[in-house]
């Protein structure tokens, strides 16, 4: 029964589908509302990150190059260096979005940057206009890992501690079983 969903660009035909689920049971049921209807949370700015190694092709745990992506368990070396890494043109930083629309990396980079400081895109743009691209890389790499290192070193202190885990499986399944149960019961009747 939720209301929105923060998803991609590139999930929301699966969000469209519950959508459409939902909305084919209310209409044959006769029950207008007994499904809500949930709406794609879609951010306005940049909302698909790209691949780091092609800014063409969507980011993926699923590619072969780990260099293609940052992982949420990534420390702060591996973050330095796949940023330092990642593919981009031998042009200054753009100026405009004109410019930035026509080359791909540079609009990965500077969207993932926008994200994660709450900028728009031109904002950013101007922040970085006409340097070097090492430059932006440097802060943008400091910005990911002021963001994802804390996430990362959660994860790492979490999976040592397997019974705590176990513990939060078992009662995020009871929680869940409890709330669908009544549901289920519901939809039957």
């Amino acid at each position: 029964d939720t209301t929105h969903v923060p998803v991609g660009e590139d999930q929301k035909q699966h969000l469209e589908l519950c959508r459409d689920i939902a909305q084919k049971f209310n209409n044959d049921f006769g029950v207008e509302e007994f499904f809500k209807i949930p709406e794609p949370l879609i951010q306005k700015e940049f909302s698909r990150i790209m691949s780091l190694k092609d800014g063409t092709k969507k980011m993926s745990k699923s590619d072969a190059s780990d260099l293609s992506r940052i992982n949420l368990t990534d420390d702060k070396d591996l973050i330095i260096n796949k940023i330092k890494k990642s593919k981009t043109d031998s042009l200054p930083m753009p100026s405009s979005i004109e410019e930035l629309d026509k080359r791909p990396e540079a609009k990965n980079l500077i969207g993932i940057y926008a994200s994660l400081t709450n900028l728009t895109l031109e904002k950013a743009i101007m922040e970085f206009s006409g340097k070097n691209f090492s430059e932006f890389k440097e802060n943008l790499s400091q910005v990911l890992i002021e963001n994802i290192l804390p996430i990362s070193n959660e994860i790492k202190k979490l999976i040592q501690e397997k019974k705590y885990l176990d513990e939060i499986l078992l009662e995020g399944s009871s929680k869940a079983e409890n709330i669908a149960s009544k549901k289920i019961k519901k939809i039957h009747e």
